[in-house]
């Protein structure tokens, strides 16, 4: 497998026992058994082909910003989707961004350009491609606020745009939550704005974050989802669990809404965390938290 995939997108873009702490935000986790960073659509489809034919399981990730990488690892490909395919540019009132993209970066080259509407996903430290297959939003707006097209790879190897009603849009979620579908490119659709006052107002939600949330720490984010009528960080502190802690992984004192890592955190530590945050939440007040991180390679584990 290490072979076909140097002959598909090079040697010098294949790692084989690449340690998924360096690739996520969480800095926690094992090795994947290939990272791969194709360079453009044919050749991530060609990567997939080729996992599908060996019967090597892939999963795409961004800037492994809400992903969780099991102990033991992942036992197949990582494709990384990240600098190499991350170009941004702008037409007018329209941005075309591959996935690739950092969210930050967009968002500072939408106010280089005074386009407003991406002011929300200043602080959102994803990719593009992973915001919008959750919907990712902050500060009252998400990703259906501004995407008007996505292009995808789809899982029959074709390449297919959705208009932004197509993309099914809900809470943290869309029509790319349950297809196999990977995001090649979006078109953002924005709205002129002044860059001094969309740059305030930058500066307005960034004081917000450092007040409010422990980017001190490495983390996913916000860890759990908001239970229609609650809010996932009051229920965990009525709960008691504000500062909870197993090993280096803790409920944030800052915002019992993220589980942080306070150095060495294994993932096996802040999955229990995890666990036992949602459990205790239940028997405290009914409700069933759910989380928006993901995790990878425990099902292999189990197996």
């Amino acid at each position: 497998m290490l072979e076909i995939l140097q002959k598909l997108v090079g040697a010098e873009r294949v790692w084989a026992e690449e340690p998924m702490k360096g690739h996520t935000t969480f800095r926690a986790g094992g090795c994947a058994r290939y990272l791969v960073e194709p360079e453009d659509a044919a050749q991530l489809s060609a990567v997939v082909n080729a996992c599908r034919e060996q019967d090597v399981p892939y999963y795409v990730v961004g800037n492994g910003s809400n992903l969780l990488v099991s102990d033991e690892g992942y036992d197949g490909v990582i494709i990384h989707l990240f600098k190499n395919m991350s170009k941004i540019r702008v037409e007018g009132e329209r941005m075309i961004l591959q996935a690739g993209a950092l969210l930050v970066r967009a968002a500072s080259t939408a106010c280089r350009e005074g386009l407003s509407g991406l002011e929300f996903a200043s602080g959102i430290p994803g990719t593009v491609g992973g915001a919008l297959v959750m919907n990712a939003g902050a500060y009252g707006g998400e990703m259906k606020d501004v995407a008007s097209r996505v292009t995808v790879l789809t899982a029959e190897g074709t390449i297919r745009e959705y208009t932004k009603e197509e993309m099914a849009f809900g809470y943290r979620r869309s029509r790319l939550t349950e297809e196999e579908s990977i995001v090649l490119e979006a078109e953002f659709a924005l709205r002129p704005g002044r860059t001094e006052e969309i740059r305030a107002r930058m500066e307005e939600l960034k004081e917000q974050r450092v007040a409010k949330q422990p980017l001190e720490y490495a983390s996913a984010g916000s860890t759990f989802k908001r239970p229609e009528g609650y809010f996932a960080g009051k229920l965990i502190e009525d709960a008691g669990l504000r500062g909870f802690r197993i090993g280096d992984a803790q409920v944030s004192e800052k915002h019992c809404g993220f589980v942080i890592n306070r150095g060495n955190a294994t993932a096996s530590q802040i999955a229990e965390v995890i666990r036992q945050v949602q459990d205790r939440v239940y028997e405290h007040s009914g409700v069933r938290l759910q989380t928006e991180v993901k995790f990878l390679g425990w099902e292999q584990t189990e197996k």
